[in-house]
């Protein structure tokens, strides 16, 4: 199997793309087609045995213009995030300035929750009893959420780049809380947002139809933030009759030419 080997640079993600699509095709037998054969993106999504949405599948990010992608709603305005308290936007600040020279990214640590599901590469969903995983193609991450109704921890003896998270359904909405992260990553989004280990962080997914995906995200963080942010929406395609690729980050090896102060 073909290996993705990348030498990563400092923000790599700002300007990375996907390739357009992967690399080998398996036709499923349990996705719908339509009369010619192709995968019908507007199917009713899936049900799992007890009745609720399967998340299960393939996803990737609207704006990377995965093929059957949902137009872009009309006249839609992206609401600005809340201010960040006076150290976080002198942190957000030099962070820019010196064009994220020093971001543990660029030495292939994990990207961290909601911000590792808005990058250029696949994850997948996956069933599984008492929990739901999430595969990343890029930097092979995984996460775990907890659906055995168990409670979120109080206290976290041990936080993580991808925070500990549990789940419930809301009706058709897969409700997911997460917390207890380290303060390692440097990235809530794309643009570079910061945060720090107090960040609570809630995420609704709606499968909409078989091909089409909603995730809704608020984040709490106190210590950075000077009230909640409602993220805008985030539509997800799915990639039909295909898997992840493997995928191995090479760690920059001269760092001392990386650009930024």
């Amino acid at each position: 199997m073909r290996n993705r080997v990348l030498g990563v640079v400092a923000l790599l993600c700002w300007g990375s793309a996907p390739a357009a699509a992967q690399w080998f095709t398996y036709p499923r037998k349990d996705t719908p087609r339509t009369a010619d054969g192709k995968p019908n993106l507007s199917a009713p999504a899936p049900k799992t045995a007890d009745g609720k949405p399967d998340l299960a599948g393939i996803w990737l990010g609207d704006q990377w213009n995965p093929a059957g992608r949902r137009r872009p709603p009309q006249n839609s305005t992206r609401p600005e995030p809340p201010p960040m308290l006076p150290a976080a936007e002198k942190v957000f600040a030099e962070r820019r300035a010196n064009m994220g020279r020093d971001n543990p990214e660029a030495r292939c640590m994990p990207q961290g929750i909601p911000y590792a599901s808005m990058l250029p590469y696949p994850f997948e969903i996956l069933n599984a009893p008492g929990k739901m995983v999430m595969l990343y193609e890029m930097y092979s991450l995984r996460r775990q959420i907890f659906t055995d109704g168990r409670e979120l921890p109080k206290e976290f003896a041990s936080p993580s780049w991808m925070g500990y998270s549990v789940g419930k359904w809301e009706g058709d909405e897969f409700v997911v809380d997460t917390a207890g992260f380290n303060d390692l990553v440097w990235n809530i989004d794309i643009a570079g947002h910061p945060h720090s280990s107090e960040m609570h962080v809630i995420e609704r997914f709606h499968r909409i139809d078989f091909g089409h995906m909603d995730i809704n995200v608020t984040i709490n963080d106190p210590k950075t933030y000077a009230k909640l942010w409602v993220m805008p929406t985030t539509r997800y395609t799915l990639l039909p009759d295909t898997d992840l690729l493997e995928f191995v980050c090479e760690k920059n090896l001269d760092p001392e030419h990386m650009v930024g102060k």
